[in-house]
């Protein structure tokens, strides 16, 4: 079913420069206008109106959090535990499974992953034997993966999406094809969460860490790491707390249980203001008809695939694309930035070239003035 944006009145929902347009998600998203309101409630009112400590109001909201992801994944909210960010989830991860830190652990991730990706892992399992797969390769290609996906690999990383080529990873092929050969997987979703769908009961991946920041426009410091239930046994985190603890209120120093599901990785005290914003928006996006982000978004793709497609870099095709097109001008991009910047367009640039994501709150009339500043140039 197609359904028209416009109806939606979503753009008015949220907070947006007063001119130009912000074409950034794939950074940092826009919060919601009623994010502040949203936030005063769950975090201040309880020190407001309540003589009691806050905690149990607090936890709620740490409650509302896994629902709200529950229900954008389609799985269980108690296999998501809270994090802060996506590098800390995937040390304590990789660091609680027997598998990996074994001396002949293997595993296997992209040269176009995230640094901080690479960074984690090659800390947190020193003696870990990590494959690239080199980054000229077309990683949004079944046939690249398969050619890498040996039984002697005992994790293989996967991000749906590559931030700084704008191409889409076949994660489903990818994760079947692993569980044939017996490798656990790990699925990275910081760039594609609120615009490229990820259905957990459809995708078994072993493995997923997230984040709120970009395109669920929740700010930074929610981040998630989910859990197949299957696996929640096998893993026994080294970074524990309190949280971690089966009952974190018995107190008994001598006496420590790993709570049954995935939240034994929470660990210490735990933050909670990032999480209330994040479910708030999360619970924003979930109320929008399926699929309509992604839908929008390949519609405005497809004005810059139309009017620039040979300066176009990045894929042209729904399922290998992410939701960022990369432009290239050679010899006229920095004449591009800099004129982009004088008509407000807010964009950014990478070795590949102008990174330019369209989200809900942007429009047609965004992306074609865009299109004339560009034109004007080029």
């Amino acid at each position: 079913m197609t359904v028209d944006l416009a109806t939606q009145n979503v753009k008015d929902d949220f907070c947006l420069p007063e001119k130009g347009s912000y074409l950034l998600s794939h950074s940092v998203g826009r919060p919601l206008k009623s994010a502040q309101q949203a936030f005063s409630k769950a975090f201040f009112s309880p020190w407001e109106h309540q003589s009691t400590e806050p905690w149990q109001h607090w936890l709620g909201s740490i409650s509302s959090f896994q629902s709200a992801l529950g229900q954008l994944f389609n799985h269980r909210p108690e296999n998501f535990c809270p994090q802060v960010n996506l590098s800390s989830a995937l040390c304590k991860l990789v660091m609680s499974l027997p598998r990996l830190t074994k001396p002949s652990a293997k595993l296997l991730m992209s040269e176009l992953d995230f640094p901080s990706m690479g960074f984690a892992l090659r800390h947190a399992l020193p003696e870990c034997e990590i494959v690239f797969i080199p980054k000229q390769l077309d990683i949004s290609c079944v046939d690249v993966w398969n050619s890498y996906l040996k039984e002697d690999l005992d994790l293989v990383f996967i991000s749906q999406v590559y931030s700084n080529s704008g191409q889409q990873a076949p994660v489903k092929s990818i994760v079947a094809k692993a569980k044939q050969q017996g490798i656990l997987t790990l699925v990275d979703v910081a760039q594609s969460a609120g615009v490229v769908p990820l259905d957990l009961s459809k995708t078994a991946a072993d493995f997923m860490i997230g984040s709120s920041v970009k395109w669920l426009c929740s700010g930074p410091g929610a981040a998630y790491l989910w859990v197949h239930p299957n696996q929640i046994a096998d893993c026994e985190p080294k970074d524990v707390g309190w949280f971690s603890h089966e009952d974190p209120f018995e107190f008994d120093i001598h006496h420590f249980r790993y709570h049954h599901g995935a939240l034994r990785f929470w660990g210490g005290t735990p933050s909670v203001a990032p999480f209330i914003l994040a479910a708030h928006s999360i619970n924003y996006a979930n109320q929008l008809p399926q699929g309509l982000a992604r839908q929008h978004n390949l519609k405005l793709l497809a004005m810059l695939h139309k009017a620039f497609g040979t300066q176009m870099v990045s894929p042209k095709e729904g399922n290998k694309c992410s939701g960022t097109a990369i432009l290239q001008f050679a010899d006229a991009q920095d004449a591009v930035l800099k004129a982009l910047k004088t008509a407000d367009i807010a964009v950014d640039v990478r070795s590949l070239g102008i990174r330019i994501s369209p989200h809900i709150y942007n429009d047609e009339d965004d992306m074609q003035a865009l299109i004339e500043v560009i034109t004007k140039v080029c």
